[in-house]
């Protein structure tokens, strides 16, 4: 049986070789996003630690709890209450779905303009990862930025007493506006897939 060679190119010349090789200039990008994934790590490892203590009674911890969340209200709270876990809650997720989002700029920016991870075949293989382009990495963080936006509205809605209707009816108009942004790239990603599957 004969084995098919690779295919050979030929080697670029100077000028394309130099520019082809300046997006290795992204990697100091990429890099600084995985540093900024640890500060959200230590984030979220610090607010768990207050949540926990202050389920067991730490007062410390709970005030703590509320200042990060911008919970107010008139009434001292001296123990954790059912508002003020759902508000914390949504906070952690909010900061897991923002890792994720992390992730997959990174991952997949760097799989997609920099250079080949090659993991084919690797057992961690994000599923998403074997079909990434430009394309479909648009369309994918456009529904996480949605995932996260949500979040953060329903942290508002929760804590509503604390917003004036303007905040309330910007945060909500900003939310359409990025939903109405992802189906209009996603629409967008499908003519244009349309149109390439025809070409081929």
């Amino acid at each position: 049986m004969n084995e098919e060679l690779p295919k050979k190119y030929p080697p670029l010349r100077p000028l394309p070789n130099f520019i082809f090789a300046s997006r290795w200039l992204q990697l100091p990008l990429y890099l600084g996003l995985i540093a900024a994934q640890a500060v959200y790590v230590l984030h979220f490892m610090v607010e768990l630690k207050h949540l926990i203590a202050a389920a067991l009674g730490s007062q410390s911890d709970l005030q703590a709890l509320i200042t990060s969340i911008g919970y107010k209200t008139t009434l001292p709270i001296v123990t954790l209450n059912e508002t003020v876990i759902m508000l914390v809650v949504l906070a952690l997720i909010d900061v897991v779905m923002i890792s994720n989002l992390l992730i997959m700029v990174i991952v997949g920016g760097y799989e997609t303009f920099v250079s080949r991870m090659n993991l084919e075949g690797h057992r961690d293989q994000p599923e998403w990862l074997s079909h990434v382009n430009a394309s479909v990495l648009k369309v994918k963080l456009a529904t996480a930025i949605i995932g996260i936006s949500s979040i953060h509205l329903l942290k508002t809605f929760i804590n509503a007493d604390n917003y004036t209707d303007r905040v309330l009816i910007a945060q909500t108009v900003i939310h359409i506006a990025f939903l109405l942004s992802a189906m209009a790239i996603a629409y967008t990603d499908k003519i244009m897939s349309g149109i390439a599957a025809q070409k081929h």
